[in-house]
């Protein structure tokens, strides 16, 4: 921002220039930049690479610096406005500087970052020129005299017409205009202007806060944030890129001060932006599977992933009757009754199954408690869709003391139910006539994948006993399950070594898998 706002009254004084240019991206992914200018008179560019980016926003600076008017000798330090404390405090007490400099002539300088991101131009004193390591000296004004004071902006031209015509130059190399006879009118102590405050993550970020582009970003972020949650619709790329740029500050941050708290907040920030990157990915379907190929998710969120692992675990620990054909009944069941503990079942959905004896498995579960039904085995084998049986699992009930197993809400469980149905009643599974084992298999598999597909966590398979557990299978059986899901399509390049299954979902299901974190 350029910074020559003045105090009221006949003694209003000259406060210190400035001027940024940045260099932001412009687009997500993309290698555009944007070039912007504090001075709200200069638009913003659009540059093809970071390379021009930084080229067109020295040549920017060079030419604001150019055009603008030296250093004013009688100018108030921009530093000593902000309450900058880089500044080295007088040796004695004899040495006393101006109210309104900390210290030196007034200089032209132009401070930078260490990665190339932005470029501030400013009129300040010499000492806190020379307290910013990367600060670069254009032009330096002659030395007021001790007793004199900034001279009011209405007669700042006219008192020194010679400052103009000594352009700057963008260099670090000092030039020393011959000094300028002038006019002091009578001043009292004015107060410089005070920065204001900014706000992120209910923590105020102190004025005095530096490096002042640390400062200026947590500003900005608090900024973006609050305009944020005044969308319309929710922008989710939008969202993991500030918490992204919010961890990086905060670690800065952490490290400028010390403060734990700071650093988990930080870290608390990654893990933010890292959900709300992979929640757009599969909302928008923009998982990759290969360089022009993208995966819609039949369940879109990691929430959703999260549950379904759930009902899996709680249907292997809870399942009353042995063998993979009793748990794969059960979790059908689970999923119809999951929240309240009661549910609607039809004949189809036994029948559906790839069940020998149902009738008997289901008075199985009756005999066990497990399961309750209104009337015999007989009539909910023969339940159509217009008039379903009700039935009841009592160990999915609320309690007194609170809900049952599971928390997810009553819009979720339908979704956890269909999902099951289409990994069970895969059609290339029913066309092979696989068994209840096999399809345990298939939804073993289909949580405990990596986002493209591979088997396990970050690719590295699956402990072979998990899912001969899970399977309800013995070990030697498991390697003729592999093989029938293979041939219907279902895994490819499978292989056993080490005690672990390794391979990949084919595309033709990746829709269906649920990603570990």
């Amino acid at each position: 921002m350029t910074v020559e706002a003045t105090a009221s009254g006949a003694e209003d004084r000259l406060v210190g220039r400035e001027w940024m240019v940045r260099v932001d991206a412009a687009d997500r992914g993309g290698a555009m930049v944007r070039v912007s200018c504090s001075r709200p008179a200069c638009a913003p560019q659009l540059l093809p690479s970071t390379a021009a980016g930084r080229a067109a926003a020295v040549a920017h600076i060079k030419a604001h610096l150019q055009a603008a008017v030296g250093p004013r000798p009688e100018a108030f330090c921009v530093c000593k406005a902000e309450e900058c404390r880089l500044h080295i405090r007088p040796a004695g007490p004899r040495e006393r500087t101006a109210p309104w400099r900390c210290g030196g002539a007034v200089v032209l300088a132009v401070v930078t970052d260490r990665q190339g991101r932005w470029w501030r131009a400013m009129e300040c004193c010499a000492r806190c020129a020379a307290a910013q390591p990367s600060a670069k000296i254009v032009a330096t004004a002659a030395a007021a005299p001790p007793s004199a004071a900034p001279v009011p902006v209405a007669h700042a031209a006219a008192h020194h017409p010679g400052v103009a015509a000594a352009g700057p130059q963008f260099s670090h190399a000092a030039s020393s205009p011959a000094a300028v006879p002038q006019r002091v009118p009578a001043s009292r102590s004015a107060r410089p202007r005070r920065p204001r405050h900014g706000k992120i993550a209910q923590r105020i970020v102190p004025h005095d806060l530096h490096p002042v582009a640390l400062r200026e970003e947590l500003m900005q972020l608090g900024d973006l944030f609050r305009a944020y949650q005044q969308r319309a619709e929710p922008d989710l790329a939008e969202l993991a890129e500030l918490h992204a740029r919010k961890a990086k500050a905060f670690t800065t941050w952490a490290e400028v001060t010390g403060d734990t708290g700071l650093r988990l907040e930080a870290e608390r920030a990654e893990q933010a932006a890292a959900a709300a990157r992979l929640q757009h990915q599969h909302r928008t379907g923009l998982s990759p599977v290969g360089e022009d190929q993208v995966t819609s998710r039949l369940l879109t969120t990691s929430t959703h992933w999260e549950h379904a692992r759930s009902i899996l675990a709680h249907v292997a620990d809870h399942t009353p009757v042995p063998g993979p054909e009793a748990r794969l009944m059960a979790v059908m069941l689970t999923l119809r009754s999951a929240l309240t503990g009661t549910g609607n079942l039809v004949g189809q959905d036994v029948r559906g199954l790839p069940l020998t004896e149902p009738e008997e498995l289901i008075g199985r579960f009756v005999e066990s408690g497990w399961l309750s039904l209104p009337g015999t085995v007989e009539e909910l084998l023969a339940s159509r869709p217009e008039s379903p049986t009700p039935i009841t699992i009592p160990s999915l009930m609320p309690g007194d003391e609170g809900p049952g197993p599971f928390d997810f809400g009553r819009k979720t469980r339908p979704k956890l139910s269909g999902w099951a149905q289409r990994v069970v009643g895969d059609k290339k599974l029913r066309k092979k006539k696989t068994g209840a084992a096999t399809r345990l298999l298939a939804l073993g598999l289909a949580v405990r994948t990596t986002t493209d597909g591979r088997l396990g966590p970050g690719g590295e398979g699956v402990d072979l006993a998990v899912l001969t557990s899970w399977c309800a299978v013995e070990p030697g059986e498991l390697e003729a399950l592999v093989e029938q899901l293979t041939v219907a399509d279902w895994l490819e390049e499978a292989a056993t070594a080490d005690g672990r299954l390794t391979g990949r979902l084919t595309e033709r299901v990746l829709p269906l898998s649920c990603p570990l974190p």
